[in-house]
């Protein structure tokens, strides 16, 4: 076999469509787009859900429930095998050591350490909240962790 003879698999490669060469080619003078109208123009289109006009279903339908998620905690999710790889023995790991590693980026309310991978570094943690299994790793490689709790906003009175 050499590269020359090399072949995609019947059916596995198209010819692309020539819109707009000719009128014999069956694709020409329209180009498959009918004549005038909204969708023949360049940059047309109507946007996702747009019903000519008509009330969209998302509007006609009621609403009716909570939805807690514009209120639930964004938590970043770190596995002992990341903590394994990015950190040295002996390092405490917190949410500013996460950033300044590159393993957190972006807005959270918190830290949560799972428990999929091996550890083998004592590292001392202060995290939000910790696996039961990720816990029994990080103690079993002689590490301490030290929950800490979530600064909550003040109620407001009314």
């Amino acid at each position: 076999m050499k590269l020359h003879s090399l072949k995609y698999n019947p059916g596995a490669k198209h010819r692309r469509k020539r819109l707009g060469c000719g009128e014999s080619s069956g694709l020409g003078k329209t180009s498959g787009k009918g004549h005038k109208g909204q969708k023949a123009r360049s940059g047309s289109g109507v946007r996702v859900g747009f019903e000519g006009g008509q009330m969209p279903l998302h509007r006609r339908l009621p609403k009716r429930g909570f939805n807690n998620f514009q209120f639930q905690d964004k938590i970043a999710a770190f596995n002992v095998a990341d903590l394994e790889e990015r950190f040295n023995d002996g390092d405490t790991i917190n949410e500013e050591t996460l950033r300044a590693s590159g393993l957190m980026k972006g807005r959270y309310d918190g830290v949560k350490i799972l428990g999929d991978g091996e550890i083998s570094k004592k590292l001392n943690l202060s995290v939000t909240s910790v696996s039961a299994s990720a816990r029994e790793k990080i103690e079993k490689a002689g590490g301490s962790i030290e929950v800490t709790k979530k600064v909550e906003a003040p109620a407001k009175d009314a």
